[in-house]
């Protein structure tokens, strides 16, 4: 039996066919074709405040999207800061729900921030401000490409091995780890993957690892799937 592997999505204004605008709950097949390719089977978790859903599942992917809702980490919004509030307030609870079941997580991009701030961190919002650059997003749909310095003996640097090429696409970064562990960075210091050694698998990378069907992430949370 293929593990089954939730994936939260995104509710946003969508056109296909005779339709146009209309709100729909949905996510890049990326996550799905990479879940699928790992040997899990994916769901789509729409979101909402009731975590029950938890129960069905074996495991859960953190995907992308817009900015988190600062008020979550006691901040108030910048002018760079775009939300999402219903989707926040459905996956904060999900995240915290998932982590006292030790359901294995992955937190992807925005999936990691989302982690972060439930582990009681903080973040920046518009990273240009801080590090004086925007290769963490280079333009409108380009993904930035760089390496990353990974902690030698941490479940990332164990995953990834020698090849360390990421590619992201994201304004926001990690500030404060809070509770969580930081075993990746960037050449310029911004936080690039996050763990909980406390739990049998939490994980939170800034990047996109499904936008190359990346196995070793993928299958590492399917793995542990299996086991629950």
């Amino acid at each position: 039996m293929r593990p089954i592997i939730g994936i939260t999505t995104y509710v946003e204004p969508a056109t296909w066919g005779v339709w146009r605008d209309l709100p729909t709950t949905l996510v890049p097949h990326d996550y799905t074709e990479a879940v699928t390719q790992a040997g899990g089977r994916p769901v789509l978790i729409p979101p909402h405040e009731d975590t029950d859903v938890l129960g069905m599942l074996d495991g859960l992917v953190l995907a992308g999207g817009p900015d988190l809702s600062p008020g979550f980490y006691g901040a108030e919004p910048e002018p760079l800061t775009v939300t999402r509030p219903d989707r926040d307030r459905a996956e904060i609870l999900l995240v915290r729900r998932a982590l006292e079941l030790d359901v294995p997580l992955l937190g992807v991009c925005r999936g990691m921030q989302l982690l972060v701030v439930a582990n009681g961190g903080t973040l920046h919002q518009h990273l240009p401000d801080v590090l004086g650059h925007e290769r963490h997003r280079p333009a409108p749909g380009v993904y930035g490409e760089h390496d990353a310095s990974l902690v030698p003996g941490s479940r990332i640097a164990g995953l990834m091995g020698d090849e360390l090429g990421i590619r992201c696409f994201h304004h926001q970064g990690v500030a404060d780890a809070g509770k969580l562990t930081v075993t990746g960075h960037a050449a310029d210091g911004l936080p690039e993957a996050v763990e909980d050694p406390g739990h049998r698998f939490v994980l939170g990378v800034q990047w996109h690892p499904e936008v190359t069907r990346d196995e070793r992430l993928f299958g590492a949370l399917v793995a542990a799937a299996r086991q629950k």
